[in-house]
Order: C-alpha cells, then structure tokens, then sequence
C-alpha cells in the first residue's frame, strides 16, 4: 500500500519502551490489540481510508502488491544487478499458513545444507523459537545458531536433516531452505539454491564431484565468472597485530568474509552518491531490506545492528561477494542525524571503519589490507577447467608486478601492454613525463626522454622475466 515500514516500526519500539520490555514476543495479547489499532491509525493517516475488513478485498489487494512489486525500483535494479533479462513477470502463490509463534513448541528457522560462505558440509542456519520466519529473513530479532533447535524439537529437527540430504541429492545443489515447526510438526516452506561466497562456490563444487553427486563438467558450470573474482579480493594484512586489536571497538556476526575498509554512510542513496564519485563507503544500517539493493551492491561493507546470518543483508551480501557483519547489538543507528554509538564512542558521515566479515569484528579507522592467497580447491577446480577450455587466456599487465601476479594465476601471456601506465609508479616518472611534454626546446625533451628510458628499459626487463618465455605480448602505447 506504499506506506513506510518505519511508520510501523516506530509504533512498535514505543510500544516496547512503554512496556518496559526488549522483544516482541514479550508483549502481552492486549499490548499487541492496542498495537493492531495504532497500526490501522497509520493506515488511515496515510490513505485517508479504512484498512479494509472483507478478506477478499484483502486477498485481492495482497495478490496485486506481488504483481506490482516486480516494476517496483528495488526490483528493477536486482534485475539489473544481476543481468536477470528476459523474464515477462512473477507469480503469486496462495496457500494455507503455518505458524511457528504458538508458543515455545512451535519456531521457525532458514538454513544452508553446507555453509555458503567456507562451503563446509554442515547445517548452517538460524532458529527462533515463538516466531515467524520474517522475524528471521528480516532481521527484525537476532536469532539462535540451528544448533538449538536440535535442542528445544529434537524430532523435527532429525526430520529437518534427512529432508536436506533428500532435497541436496535430488537438486544436487547446496540448498537454501525456509522451515516452520508448529506445535513440534516440521512444514518445509520453500527451497532454492542458495547463494555462496567464492570461497564457497568453490569447495562445495570440488566436494561434491568428490561425493560423485555431479561430475566435474557440472561442477565447473556451479562455479560463476564473479565468484572467482571475488578470491582475488584482499584480506586485512595483519589481523594478529596490536595495532589491529587495539581498534576493535565491537564484534557482530560474520555474516559474509573478507574485509572492507571505508567511510561510514547511513542511506543506500549516499552510498551509491559517494561511489560515483570514487569514495569507499561503508552502509551502516539498523538493518537492511530489498530497498537498499543499490546502495548495498555500491558499498564497500555493510554493518548491521539487527540481522543473524540469514538476514537479507547477509545473503544478498554474500551473493556479492560483499563484506558483511551483521546483527551488531551494540551500535545503535541514528539514520536522522547521521551518527552511530559503537559502544562508548559516537560516530558520525565519513568516519572510517574496517570490517573483518570473517570474524565480525569491527574496527576504528583504516586498516592496511593484503591480497588473499589461493586454496589447494582453487587450484584442483581450475586445472578442471584447463582440461575443458579452449580459449587462452592473456593478461592486462603494465608492470613487472602485474605480470609476475598474471603468472600466478595461470595467464599465458599479457594481451595489453599499456606502457604509459610505467609512468604512474613513482612522483620522478610522472615529473620526467611532464617535463617532456613542456618541454619548450628539441634538447630538453630528448632530455627529459633519455630520463625516461631506464624506467621503461627496466620494466620491460622485469615484463620479460615474470612472464618466463611466454613472449605473446601485445604492447599499446601514446
């Protein structure tokens, strides 16, 4: 119906702070009938009409919003993201609810069949018990590790797990899956294939042709072009360092690895604004929903105060390869004034921040980052590859150290040399350059020129060397 979330939202933290009370499963059944008015009052004061009573006008109207939602900006903009073309329009399905907030015998949870981010094979989820799965996906309540569930409904959580391996060896895929228990019954509410990060995409291919589930042409075709870009991303350099522990200002959940330094934005709009204009920011949210897509896809991290590992946050960050640390109790977001309390310290735009989404942690300032280093899967998946390919594959090197790190990583040659980038090594090449181009007389240029040829001289020496008798080098230049 177009109207904010927030406006609710606001409603509900009122309700919670007048009762005294942190969860919204501690308000009593009068709290929530008073809330159910406060929320039709929102409703009236935005469309100047009465929520409607009559359950199919509900039904009708609740079948449009699904119609609507796939033009809608947040849509769109996934779409294009993702380069999801050709598609006329979505479906509505309509089916009988189970609920999974009737009380301490009923929960609901969002699971991996293996662990999407290190591509581990175990369970890798999330459980709330008295709750419905938007408390979960939304990040609305920080939920329990899957692990309690084995706990609190034993039987239904045996059944979860034989029902992973039956959905994991039939799609032969890692699976995501939604769940219910009502009153300690298992309801299997969808599944798909789940998103994973490089690292992950990875191993879970490799292990899998390892299990004979698929053979390695199909696990070549489980691995995407930007799941292998996002191996090449750097790490912190030196996580173990005094100087690196002693910025640690909180700790959230790891909600999608590798690291990311940047300055703090509050608005998908701002992120997106500050990474046109080349800055590297990070989305500090009280959580995330579809709407931020474009901001989260702009961002170099994403910081969270709600949201478990299976937020919206965590999965469409991990689908990106994106830095992610979520559900960080301890910072309270002020997207008005634009300020963040990190613990005992307020900060506000533009400050710098590190993520760590490996291990959550968040830490003050900028960090020094360093390149990752290859997995012994990497190197199997990819001399897979190698057996099937029949393109070569070149580099885009300008410097010794661009073509030493081709070779690293397989290239058989540089197919673009651009040897005005030589110059961008150092503060004297770039000197010599102007010089030369100012020069007013035929002298000084080739003076400024001969300064010039050692560096070029000895970079192409470096070229040579690094790229070890694979001469196949196309070289562009001025």
């Amino acid at each position: 119906m177009d109207i904010p979330h927030a406006l609710f939202e606001e409603k509900l933290e009122a309700m919670k702070a007048a009762k005294g009370v942190d969860n919204d499963t501690d308000l009593t059944a009068n709290d929530l009938r008073e809330l159910v008015g406060q929320y039709k009052n929102v409703y009236v004061e935005a469309k100047g009409e009465q929520f409607p009573s009559d359950p199919k006008r509900q039904l009708q109207l609740a079948v449009l919003a699904v119609f609507d939602s796939w033009d809608s900006p947040r849509a769109n903009k996934y779409r294009s993201i993702n380069q999801i073309t050709g598609l006329r329009g979505t479906a509505v399905n309509v089916q009988c609810m189970v609920f999974g907030n009737m009380g301490n015998t009923s929960g609901t949870g969002v699971l991996f069949t293996r662990n999407p981010s290190t591509g581990e094979k175990k369970l890798y989820g999330e459980f709330l018990v008295n709750a419905q799965g938007e408390d979960v996906v939304a990040g609305i309540r920080t939920p329990e590790d899957l692990d309690a569930m084995r706990d609190h409904m034993p039987e239904a959580y045996a059944e979860l797990v034989e029902n992973c391996e039956i959905l994991e060896s039939h799609y032969k895929e890692m699976m995501d899956i939604e769940f219910t228990v009502q009153e300690n019954r298992l309801w299997m509410l969808q599944c798909r294939s789940g998103k994973r990060t490089g690292t992950g995409a990875v191993k879970i291919a490799v292990d899998m042709v390892n299990e004979a589930l698929v053979d390695r042409n199909t696990a070549i075709k489980m691995v995407e072009p930007g799941h292998l870009d996002q191996l090449l991303h750097p790490q912190f350099a030196n996580p173990e360092a005094a100087s690196y522990k002693g910025k640690v200002i909180t700790t959230g959940l790891p909600a999608s690895p590798g690291a990311a330094v940047g300055q703090i934005v509050f608005t998908a709009e701002d992120a997106e604004a500050w990474h046109a204009q080349g800055k590297s920011a990070i989305l500090v949210r009280t959580e995330t929903s579809p709407e931020d897509v474009g901001g989260m896809h702009a961002a170099a991290g994403i910081l969270t105060a709600r949201g478990g590992m299976t937020s919206h946050a965590a999965v469409v960050a991990r689908g990106w390869g994106k830095c992610c640390v979520s559900g960080c109790s301890s910072i309270r977001v002020n997207e008005i004034e634009k300020v963040v309390a990190i613990e005992d310290k307020m900060l506000y735009e533009g400050d710098w921040i590190s993520l760590n989404g490996s291990t959550g942690e968040v830490i003050l300032g900028k960090q020094p980052l360093s390149p990752p280093a290859l997995s012994a899967d990497l190197e199997t998946f990819m001399s897979w590859v190698d057996e099937v390919r029949q393109l070569k594959v070149m580099a885009n090197a300008d410097t010794p150290g661009d073509a030493l790190a081709a070779r690293k990583n397989g290239a058989e040659g540089i197919g673009l040399c651009r040897t005005e980038h030589m110059f961008f090594a150092s503060d004297e090449r770039i000197k010599a350059v102007r010089q030369m181009i100012m020069a007013p007389t035929v002298e000084l240029r080739q003076k400024a020129l001969d300064r010039l040829l050692p560096y070029q001289r000895s970079d192409f020496e470096g070229i040579f060397r690094a790229m070890d008798g694979m001469w196949k080098i196309s070289i562009y230049s001025y």
